[in-house]
């Protein structure tokens, strides 16, 4: 059996499936309610008892929250600077970084994510420096990162092209024998793009050990989610022959339930996973796009409700009696990062003006080496010969 109960194709060998994923289909079949998975519900009461919750670690909890907060910290003064004429642009997070923290603790460091270009809190958990972040949204550089340092790819803006280089990527980490696995972000406009379709394709056939993670977000831009399926996204699955599951994408503790799950199906050898995490854009699309002009403010106030950080927060002040020392050194933890990003971010030098060469190809190569000079020819043509 699969995580959501899908039977294998017959005359399939059955790898052995992890005690973890085990215990995560025993939650999910005594459920009365098949549809979405919950394990922390919006008042922050557990569904189960503790010793019946899958994954339930206090210590875990306590680490969720705090990359929740900090990654929130981070975004909302990143937004501040754009408003400010900072950055030139700014894709807000605020109301995802359940599912984004969440999935993201469940990976190991050999696995490899792709991103699209919202994941701030993805990348603040496997080590990237927020200010290599800011720097693509600036302007002041093509990149900002070493993938390599981190597992962690570059933002993708072309939606739902990256999900084809996860699954290349994890079709090459079969072919090499490794257990780790890739896993692609993306949101609920990318699932009717065609490379996503061609990418779950490609998955498929070839059993390749990649998560598909879903931020269904309720809204593609202006385009509610309805634009997208008659009926829930993860259900896409089904007709390229993988499973899916839908989960609380507010919840934390669900969420990396279900993503440690997918994960452990895909590096047994059953080929992909997709998980649709429904959760909430509490801003804009990014700071050019204006929500108010196609979303009720109802709704909005609905979701706010349903706020994961306050969630989890409200969990561990009650069930785990967390003292309040903790979330106040988050805070403080917190606002000191939002500093420090602000204060950084004013003095970024401007690149060199030739920057713009260094990076095109891995090695040198003749055509841009003569486009290069071709560029240095033309600024010094000018009369104060200035190149810098």
């Amino acid at each position: 059996m699969t995580a959501n109960g899908n039977q294998r194709p017959p005359g399939t060998d059955e790898p052995a499936v992890p005690d973890f994923a085990d215990a995560l289909n025993a939650f999910m079949s005594h459920r009365e309610d098949p549809g979405m998975l919950q394990l922390l519900t919006p008042e922050g009461a557990l569904v189960a008892p503790p010793d019946r919750t899958p994954g339930y670690d206090p210590e875990l909890l306590r680490a969720l929250y705090r990359d929740m907060v900090m990654a929130r910290g981070f975004d909302t003064e990143a937004t501040a600077l754009q408003r400010q004429g900072e950055l030139g642009l700014w894709p807000p997070l605020a109301g995802q970084e359940a599912a984004q923290v969440g999935s993201a603790h469940a990976l190991r460091a050999d696995d490899y994510v792709f991103p699209s270009y919202r994941e701030h809190a993805v990348a603040w958990c496997r080590g990237v420096n927020p200010l290599d972040i800011i720097k693509l949204y600036r302007g002041v550089t093509n990149g900002g990162w070493d993938p390599r340092e981190t597992n962690f790819h570059l933002y993708t803006l072309v939606v739902g092209s990256h999900a084809l280089h996860a699954t290349g990527y994890a079709m090459g980490l079969a072919k090499k024998g490794s257990d780790a696995a890739a896993i692609a972000y993306f949101g609920d406009g990318a699932t009717s793009e065609g490379d996503v379709a061609e990418a779950f394709t490609f998955a498929a056939v070839h059993s390749a050990p990649v998560v598909f993670f879903c931020q269904n977000n309720q809204w593609a831009i202006s385009e509610p989610v309805e634009r997208q399926l008659r009926g829930p996204l993860y259900r896409r699955a089904d007709g390229f022959g993988f499973p899916g599951v839908q989960v609380d994408g507010n919840d934390a503790l669900a969420v990396h339930a279900v993503t440690r799950a997918a994960l452990e199906h895909v590096r047994a050898g059953n080929g992909p996973f997709f998980i649709e995490a429904s959760t909430y854009r509490m801003g804009a699309h990014t700071t050019s796009d204006d929500p108010t002009r196609y979303r009720r403010p109802a709704e909005v106030e609905h979701w706010r409700a349903r706020d994961p950080i306050v969630r989890l927060r409200t969990h561990l002040s009650h069930a785990d009696d967390t003292a309040p020392v903790f979330f106040e050194e988050v805070e403080e933890e917190a606002r000191k990062l939002a500093h420090r990003i602000r204060h950084d971010t004013r003095i970024l030098p401007h690149p060199h003006r030739l920057a713009v060469f260094d990076h095109v190809y891995a090695e040198g190569h003749a055509v841009v080496d003569e486009e290069r000079e071709q560029f240095e020819e033309y600024h010094r043509s000018f009369a104060d010969g200035e190149t810098e």
